[in-house]
């Protein structure tokens, strides 16, 4: 397991910050036939290790089965821009479901007790985890120079 950063302005520490605030979904992107798609997922990062889950029989972990180098993105959708893109090597670990379905749960303040907290937790037997590892990872932030460009503030 390791984090390399390509480029940006972050430091290794900084992305791990961001990444152990952001409660946004990875969009994790997979090859295969006919092309590459996008995935969103629920992450919870670990060490320089990203977790995901999701059912056993889903389109991504078909093809991180065949392809498990997969590309990502972490980043919101509103200003000021920021975030971190790279790439890694995804394994499959059905056994970890288990532990990291409650922690994405609790990371996404979803209560234990709700309808959809109950759905996700009774089909557990089902749902494998992926772990995202070997990270080659770019950041941007473009809070700087966004922060006067922003509709309602002077200039």
């Amino acid at each position: 397991m390791s984090l390399t950063v390509i480029s940006g302005p972050w430091t290794p520490g900084q992305i791990r910050d961001f990444w152990s605030t952001a409660t946004i979904p990875i969009r994790l992107a997979t090859a295969g036939t006919p092309g590459p798609t996008v995935q969103s997922l629920w992450f919870l990062p670990q060490e320089d290790t990203l977790w995901c889950c999701t059912q056993r029989e889903a389109l991504v972990v078909r093809r991180l089965q065949t392809e498990p180098y997969c590309g990502f993105e972490i980043a919101g959708d509103h200003p000021p821009y920021r975030g971190v893109r790279g790439h890694g090597r995804a394994q499959i670990e059905p056994k970890a479901a288990g532990r990291i379905l409650p922690l994405l749960l609790e990371r996404y303040s979803i209560q234990r007790e709700s309808s959809l907290a109950q759905w996700l937790l009774s089909r557990i037997a089902d749902e494998v985890a992926i772990a995202v590892t070997d990270l080659a990872v770019t950041s941007w932030d473009y809070a700087d120079r966004m922060s006067t460009a922003i509709k309602g503030e002077s200039s």
